[in-house]
């Protein structure tokens, strides 16, 4: 049959081919069509390439691209594909042709002088680790690592909680025994940086073999995350597991190259070349890749934290060490004399190793996703679940026989405690990967299985989780109705209730002695519904407070030495900012029977005193949507926010710093197993990623109310574009 492309009233692309290959093709076509700069945004950005036109705000995600190899990763996980799997490799093939074959100039191309470039079989796999790099949030083990070093072990689990840059969502599976039609539904959100155009395509692929709504990733063929096939249905949440690793180097600069030394006492030859990243308006910048054992240099070289990465026409260190004078043709030395044990030592230079699985094991997972494709059981997707690599996520899954799953699936690997919790040195032995985790399994409460990132199945493989506030408060929600229908679901979706603002609200309440306005303020915030909604004053009121105290906490002597981070790479130091750890701690520092000393009863008395003589405003003032983009769109005007980072209506800002949510409900989906068109879904902007498509932002309106569109899966009631 002749392959065919259909659009619904939103835009939304349903594809129809005779097989699977040639369906791919169309999904590339059709992505390219949609979406071609954004398609070569994260082309470049996988490559390490996108300072060339970006400019130097992109240098540092680019050199860390680079050092982590993630485009060498990629090539060699697809060569692995297509030696084991040949099918796959074939099927990836396809969308790359269709996406060469779709790619054109738009105006932003115009914009920054850049052509579109040409797609490789294995860019979608450096497009998908590029998208994932940091979800597992391995940059946290250089936040734990400063403040267990200035506070005490104590601190990893005072500030443990879903912090800066990860990224989670919620999920929920009621079953048939709990639903209207005696069929399942699963609902769910997830949460990542809101990009402009939106991280999840909303996408119908059908062939001969299979016919799947569901929720694709830009530049990555198939449908991984989000997927109805009409008997089945699944979606998953960031399970929360640890499966990087930093490794602190010990390296040395010989005649020859760079040697490390490893957990057996030996110096061993570590992989050693040198790339260019170009950078638009500015001289080049030289990096230094290195490669040990344990796996990439990310940060740092022989000479320390400063190393690594230099404009090629600065001076760098060639000095020798007494070890220079080894034999240059020996890969492998005996060690120096012992240094200090010490890893923090001021005579040590300091360079981090990131481990992560496809670079050891060359498997990013991809042979899961035409299985997922072809499922018709639960017993189908779980067994492609199985072949799953990362991110690790949480699995659910039902199909209309009654079948329910609810599951991990990733590649966790098996190795000392200290590994996951901070910086582990590559000299000792004692923390190398022995081996993979099982991935946990569970079962459902009363008919229902709900995960928000919380302690649940992946409790055993991960370090920090989420607050347990989204997860219990869906559970409330859900437990206060005996039947659900799919339609019900927005007002779970869409629930402002704030539990984390329990603690602060303690703290107010034991105050006595106010002034005038304190106290009204006080009064008002303890008549409060705890309701994070766009139009509350008293939502306002109380996140205005909350910063105060954040601020107030953040500048208080006991957390000086953490005000100032390391000489980390700038792309990791996020994840080191005192302030936004401070704001997403915030209840544990508070409810915490001692706090380094810290008066809070007297903070929080100052930040009553400061906040009630401010002008009254509502929480939507401030609390607007913004957006990620490539480029800067000057004429965009953001949009009033309900919700708050530990509402399930999770539209996340940083207390004490801004209001303003770069990250929220990534996509909304409700999977109705009885009648698949009575499914629903919306993303936060649209289907088109060109800016004057009538479909660029036309769902805004709808995401922002909490509206679902509907999943149109009648042929005759689409448009029919074109033939392909």
């Amino acid at each position: 049959m002749t392959t065919e492309i259909h659009r619904d009233a939103w835009g939304v692309p349903h594809l129809r081919a005779a097989d699977a290959r040639a369906l791919a093709r169309a999904q590339g076509l059709v992505t390219a069509r949609d979406r071609a700069w954004q398609l070569e945004v994260e082309r470049h950005r996988a490559h390490g390439t996108s300072a060339a036109f970006l400019g130097p705000e992109a240098v540092a995600w680019d050199v860390l691209v680079r050092r982590a190899r993630l485009a060498d990763t990629a090539r060699r996980c697809f060569d692995r594909l297509e030696r084991e799997d040949p099918e796959t490799a074939a099927w990836v093939r396809a969308y790359v042709d269709g996406v060469n074959e779709g790619l054109h100039v738009t105006p932003e191309f115009t914009r920054v002088g850049l052509a579109p470039g040409r797609w490789e079989p294995w860019t979608p796999l450096a497009v998908w680790l590029s998208v994932h790099l940091l979800f597992a949030g391995f940059p946290a083990k250089l936040w734990r690592e400063e403040a267990v070093r200035h506070l005490g072990p104590d601190a990893v689990g005072l500030f443990a909680t879903d912090g800066p840059g990860t990224s989670g969502s919620n999920g929920w599976l009621v079953s048939g025994a709990r639903t209207v039609t005696g069929q399942a539904v699963i609902a769910g959100d997830p949460h990542r940086f809101i990009e402009d155009p939106g991280v999840y395509q909303q996408i119908r692929l059908a062939c001969d073999e299979f016919d799947v709504v569901g929720l694709a990733v830009p530049g990555v063929p198939g449908i991984a995350h989000f997927g109805h096939t009409g008997p089945v249905a699944w979606a998953i949440t960031n399970a929360m597991a640890d499966y990087q690793d930093l490794y602190r180097e010990r390296l040395r600069r010989t005649g020859a190259g760079v040697e490390a030394l490893g957990p057996d006492g030996v110096w061993r030859r570590a992989a050693r070349h040198t790339e260019t990243v170009e950078v638009a308006g500015e001289e080049p910048v030289e990096v230094e890749v290195i490669e040990t054992d344990r796996g990439p240099v990310i940060a740092g070289g022989p000479e320390g934290l400063e190393s690594g990465v230099t404009h090629p026409s600065e001076e760098t260190s060639t000095s020798l060490t007494p070890a220079d004078s080894a034999d240059p043709t020996d890969s492998t030395t005996p060690a120096a004399p012992a240094a200090p044990a010490d890893s923090t030592a001021p005579d040590i230079p300091l360079a981090l190793a990131l481990r992560y699985p496809p670079r050891v094991t060359e498997d990013l997972g991809f042979s899961a996703l035409l299985p997922l494709l072809r499922a018709r059981r639960v017993a189908d997707v779980d067994a492609a679940f199985d072949l799953w690599a990362e991110p690790v996520n949480v699995v659910q899954a039902a199909d209309t026989e009654g079948g329910l799953l609810h599951r991990v699936a990733g590649r966790v690997p098996v190795r000392a405690e200290a590994n996951g919790i901070r910086l582990v040195p590559a000299w000792e032995p004692g923390h190398e990967w022995t081996g993979w985790h099982e991935t946990p399994r569970a079962g459902l409460t009363d008919g229902v299985a709900v995960m928000a990132n919380q302690r649940g199945p992946a409790a055993p493989l991960g370090v920090e989780f989420a607050p347990p506030h989204r997860a219990d408060r869906i559970r409330a929600l859900l437990d206060g109705k005996d039947t659900w229908s799919a339609s019900d679901m927005p007002a779970i979706h869409t629930d402002t209730h704030l539990a984390s603002a329990g603690p602060l609200l303690d703290h107010l309440a034991a105050l006595d002695g106010l002034t005038g306005p304190a106290a009204e303020l006080r009064a008002r915030l303890l008549r409060w519904n705890r309701r994070m909604d766009a139009d509350s004053e008293d939502a306002a009121r109380y996140a205005a407070l909350r910063g105060a105290v954040v601020r107030r906490l953040a500048a208080h002597p006991a957390f000086a030495a953490l005000a100032t981070p390391p000489a980390y790479p700038e792309v990791l130091l996020p994840w080191l900012a005192l302030l936004p750890r401070i704001g997403f701690a915030l209840e544990h520092l508070l409810r915490a029977e001692e706090l380094y000393g810290v008066d809070r009863p007297r903070l929080v008395r100052e930040a009553v005193e400061e906040i009630a003589v401010q002008p009254p405003a509502r929480w939507g003032d401030t609390h607007r949507l913004a957006p990620w983009r490539a480029l800067p769109d000057p004429s965009y005007e953001a949009p009033a926010l309900s919700g708050d980072h530990d509402c399930v209506l999770c539209t996340t800002a940083v207390p004490g710093w801004t209001d303003l949510a770069a990250r929220g409900p990534a996509a909304r989906y409700v999977w109705d197993l009885a009648r698949r068109e009575d499914s629903l879904w919306v993303v936060p902007l649209g289907a088109c990623g060109h800016p004057d498509s009538p479909h660029h932002h036309d769902q805004l309106p709808l995401w922002l109310e909490g509206g679902l569109a509907p999943v149109v899966t009648d042929w005759a009631r689409l448009t029919k574009e074109s033939d392909v």
